[in-house]
């Protein structure tokens, strides 16, 4: 089946005032991709190329478990220094896990991946930043769904599926068992930082 995987910074309110906005397609044929990059490419509207599908995906999905713990750290009233942590760490995070279910590492670094983190994470629009904003005020996933109605935060479900799958392929991943703990298992949230702050010391790369 031919498909192409249309990706990054992009929430729809913003499409629809036609503010500049850059994606990417992603296509294991060049020609395929190619090809969704004329039909949507305009002025306002840029679309890059990728042969990296797995990579453009997860890219798209993980950076949502991290905007849930974005919004928890906002809902907690920490900095701005904060935040730039959780991201910059959260990018790390992705990559790491996203290679091992085969992704490539540079995908990560683009529209995709930090692109998509940084809008999510930052973003008034975002459900799953809202969703970590309610739990670190002290809400309840009972309660934040049904301020929510019929709106779907996927980070949710993906935190579950990324803790699994961390775990079946012996992946580190600090931030993303942190929020599985928040909203599984009914960790404090001040408590979960904690824990991220307290780990052994470490080089950056």
């Amino acid at each position: 089946h031919r498909y192409v995987v249309l990706a990054g910074p992009s929430h729809a309110e913003e499409i629809m005032q036609s503010l500049p906005t850059a994606v990417v397609a992603a296509s294991e044929s060049e020609d395929d991709a190619k090809l969704i990059q004329e039909a949507f490419m305009n002025g306002y509207f840029r679309v890059y190329t990728s042969d990296d599908v797995v990579g453009v995906e997860l890219g798209g999905a993980l950076k949502n478990i991290f905007a849930i713990a974005a919004g928890i750290i906002d809902g907690m009233g920490y900095g701005d220094n904060t935040k730039a942590a959780l991201m910059t760490r959260g990018i790390v995070e992705k990559a790491r896990l996203g290679q091992a279910l085969g992704g490539k590492a540079l995908t990560f670094n683009g529209l995709s991946g930090i692109g998509d983190l940084i809008v999510t994470c930052t973003s008034k629009h975002s459900r799953n930043r809202f969703v970590g904003e309610s739990l670190g005020k002290g809400k309840t996933m009972e309660q934040i769904s049904e301020e929510m109605g019929h709106s779907v935060a996927e980070g949710v479900k993906t935190t579950e599926s990324a803790y699994m799958l961390a775990r079946q392929l012996n992946v580190d991943t600090p931030i993303i068992d942190e929020t599985y703990a928040v909203l599984y298992q009914g960790a404090d949230p001040r408590k979960a930082l904690n824990r991220l702050m307290g780990r052994d010391a470490k080089q950056e790369i």
